[in-house]
């Protein structure tokens, strides 16, 4: 098979996506790579001449990156994750939206372009996590305590563009982090950055039914194949923080391996998370040999 990798500056050297590359080279596959960020680009003949089987994205929101992919969807060619559904997660106030709209556990989300605009929000929704709209890594993510606390913080979050506020969901300080690769759950736990002096080593913990469940359903929502999903267990049950398409896949066992398998089967077109709404659950970093995975049947939404 033939792949185009648009992978940004930053990741040049990152163990995802190269490790990746580097797999599907060893199989015999060709891998192109383009650096959206640092190439010229004849764009219409590169999508339209293109005979890749797929193109993967591994880029920083608010890249060029994106914005190739989607041309090369527009011409038919398969995208992976597919280009709408990574428009729909680092969008995160129209992630909010859709995701609230389909029942996904996700907290009441504020919208503002000025940053001014948030001081409207109801004291008794403090505190507030504010973050830009289009932010990843976490990325310029504040824990603010008060009205007066947003205010003092309105230089510094001038010009960072639309910006979403959540009212904060009280939790332990750690982070639950679920990837899904090729049809499958992994969990692990980490500090949250709201928590930068939380002493958490990440590592792999026990997935429970309930957060599998809702992190499958966030593929079938999204329609994202490849995908990391953080949860905070809060007073009344888990809540969805954050989504991310392609993350990092830290802590997934044999991660490289697994996840070019994932891209040969969607390239090729076996399945995927507009096609199919089962997950299976890997709870443990290295489940024994002979254990029986345990299945989690997201509901379809319409």
């Amino acid at each position: 098979m033939k792949f185009c990798f648009l992978v940004e500056e930053q990741y040049r050297r990152d163990g995802m996506p190269v490790e990746v590359i580097h797999q599907l080279t060893v199989w015999g596959h060709h891998v192109d790579v383009v650096r959206p960020g640092g190439s010229l680009l004849r764009l219409t003949e590169a999508v339209q001449t293109s005979d890749h089987d797929a193109w993967v994205l591994k880029t920083v929101s608010g890249g060029p990156g994106l914005t190739l992919l989607e041309a090369a969807a527009s011409a038919g060619l398969t995208t992976i994750n597919d280009a709408r559904a990574i428009r729909g997660v680092r969008d995160k106030a129209l992630a909010a939206v859709l995701g609230l709209s389909r029942g996904l556990p996700l907290p009441a989300t504020y919208a503002a372009a000025q940053p001014e605009l948030l001081l409207e929000i109801p004291e008794s929704e403090y505190p507030l996590v504010v973050k830009p709209a289009d932010g990843s890594s976490g990325r310029a993510v504040h824990l603010v305590s008060s009205p007066r606390r947003l205010a003092e913080m309105l230089p510094e979050l001038a010009g960072e563009g639309l910006l979403i506020a959540q009212p904060y969901v009280p939790n332990s300080g750690v982070d639950i982090k679920v990837y899904s690769v090729g049809g499958e759950l992994y969990a692990t736990e980490r500090r949250s950055p709201l928590h930068p002096d939380h002493a958490v080593r990440e590592r792999h913990v026990p997935l429970s039914p309930e957060i599998a469940e809702i992190a499958a359903r966030v593929g079938v929502v999204y329609g994202l194949d490849l995908y990391g999903v953080d949860v905070v267990l809060g007073p009344d049950g888990p809540v969805v923080v954050d989504v991310n398409d392609f993350p990092s896949f830290r802590q997934v066992p044999d991660a490289a391996e697994r996840l070019a398998r994932a891209v040969l089967a969607l390239a090729a077109g076996a399945g995927g998370a507009t096609a199919t709404a089962t997950a299976t659950v890997t709870a443990t970093a290295q489940p024994p040999v002979g254990a029986v995975p345990v299945p989690v049947t997201a509901g379809r939404t319409a």
